[in-house]
């Protein structure tokens, strides 16, 4: 992993910068792409998808997004709700649901996406909540369970969305 002396910064982050949350997205799936791991989000960007840019404009008008930045510059994104997407049912006390975590891909190897989610666990135990969870795809290799996992989450329960049984994995933390 590569490692940096530059400061991230966690901000509040809203209307204003959907743009720039779609752009870590776009980055995202051209990473993912270049990669030949097209299973998570497919090949096409999330701005080009009317669909996809409907679902960042309710997450981050409903949610709570916060933005990383190193040197100012937008280098990641998550949206925190209430609940999971509603693909999901929502657990049986009260949580926070991680959404759209992405980062930047100019960024890799910055710490960009552990402090968005050590930020989460903080929100979360500060409004007195203890769960905080979240959902990723698990096909492949797993990597980004792994990833979850190395972040202090716990896979709880598999799941499987729509014709093409999209697979995806829940993890949960305790904060």
């Amino acid at each position: 992993m590569t490692t940096t002396n530059r400061e991230i910064s966690i901000r509040d982050g809203g209307p204003d910068d959907i743009p720039a949350i779609l752009a870590m997205l776009d980055s995202a799936v051209e990473w993912l792409v270049a990669q030949g791991r097209t299973g998570q989000w497919g090949t096409k960007s999330w701005s080009g998808s009317p669909k996809s840019v409907a679902m960042v404009e309710r997450y981050v008008t409903e949610g709570s997004p916060y933005i990383a930045e190193v040197d100012g510059v937008p280098a990641g994104t998550l949206t925190l709700t209430d609940s999971p997407g509603p693909y999901l049912d929502p657990a049986d006390e009260p949580e926070r649901y991680v959404h759209l975590l992405a980062s930047d891909r100019r960024f890799k190897g910055y710490g960009v996406g552990s402090a968005l989610l050590a930020h989460a666990a903080e929100v979360t135990r500060g409004a007195g909540i203890s769960l905080l969870r979240v959902d990723c795809y698990a096909g492949d290799d797993r990597k980004l369970v792994a990833y979850y996992e190395s972040n202090g989450f716990a896979a709880t329960e598999a799941f499987a969305v729509g014709e093409d049984k999209w697979p995806g994995q829940v993890l949960a933390r305790r904060v």
